[in-house]
């Protein structure tokens, strides 16, 4: 639970400092950007070199790719229910689709799993979230928000100079599982750095307003992105040969809220900026409380 108090400890002071202006516009911006060339770099480097390349580690990035597909048709059936806006529909596809699965999912998976959990998280947000992001998402923005459709040289220049990207190649294949301590150490402390700089640029950004007419499609992508999705993953990993650290890992992650990078994204290609802000703000606020509950949840099952 210290992991949960610091959130909200970050989380107050970003939002205190955003209402008295204390640091500039941008600072969110810059504050991301440490924490992807640097403390997730860090992260992916201390935990990727622990895994063990088989046949869980396939099942656990299938599963984000499942969840796509599921996406598609819940979000396409909520689009005709709701009947909502062209726009709408995009950032649901979006926010839904990806979760905070690295920012976020890797320190709190450790919160809430251990250590052990890491490498999956690794897994399931590098060859999951990332590639669904640099494919599906793309593919997504340039349909709805009037950009040419992404080139498989576009897709694969975006993957290949992806930071964690990189360093996940590199734990994967050169970097050894016990390196020397001053390397594990310095390591250790930037990804330690991860969490609070990233609740702390989420605070200093975060934008809670929304136009009544965007409650419902809020409502309905918040109950598929915290609720329903990681009932379909726990559905999913029943069947798979994960044991039970990878099995509750893949759970987690799903049950992250949406992607900080999607929602983004979103909003500069004018693609309904008031609900895709709203989507990652209350999701971060809401999954204070859906995330330990499935984390409880699964010690149950």
């Amino acid at each position: 639970m210290a992991a949960f108090w610091l959130i909200l400890a970050m989380l107050a002071l970003g939002m205190l400092f955003q209402h008295l202006r204390t640091f500039p516009d941008n600072a969110p911006e810059v504050l991301n950007k440490v924490v992807l060339y640097v403390c997730l770099p860090a992260a992916v480097l201390r935990y990727a070199p622990r895994l063990e390349l088989g046949p869980d580690v396939l099942a656990v990035a299938a599963v984000p790719w499942a969840l796509l597909g599921a996406t598609v048709v819940l979000v396409g059936l909520t689009t005709r229910l709701l009947r909502l806006r062209r726009d709408e529909h995009a950032v649901l596809l979006l926010c839904v689709a990806l979760g905070n699965t690295s920012f976020l999912g890797y320190p709190l998976v450790r919160a809430l799993l251990g250590e052990d959990a890491l490498p999956y998280a690794v897994i399931y947000d590098q060859f999951g979230a990332f590639l669904i992001l640099s494919t599906f998402g793309l593919y997504v923005l340039a349909r709805y928000g009037g950009d040419a459709e992404p080139t498989w040289r576009d897709i694969a220049r975006r993957i290949v100079t992806f930071p964690p990207f990189l360093a996940m190649v590199f734990g994967l294949t050169l970097m050894p599982v016990d390196p020397p301590e001053w390397i594990a150490g310095g390591l250790q402390r930037l990804a330690d750095a991860l969490l609070p700089l990233v609740v702390l640029a989420i605070g200093l950004g975060l934008k809670l307003k929304l136009p009544r007419d965007e409650l419902k499609p809020l409502a309905a992508g918040l109950g598929l992105k915290l609720v329903l999705m990681p009932s379909l993953a726990l559905l999913m990993v029943s069947w798979l040969p994960l044991d039970a650290v990878a099995h509750d890992t893949v759970v987690l992650e799903s049950a992250m809220p949406p992607m900080i990078t999607a929602a983004a994204l979103a909003i500069s290609h004018r693609l309904a900026p008031g609900l895709a802000s709203a989507l990652v703000g209350y999701g971060i606020l809401f999954s204070l409380a859906t995330l330990p509950a499935w984390a409880w949840l699964l010690t149950q099952v």
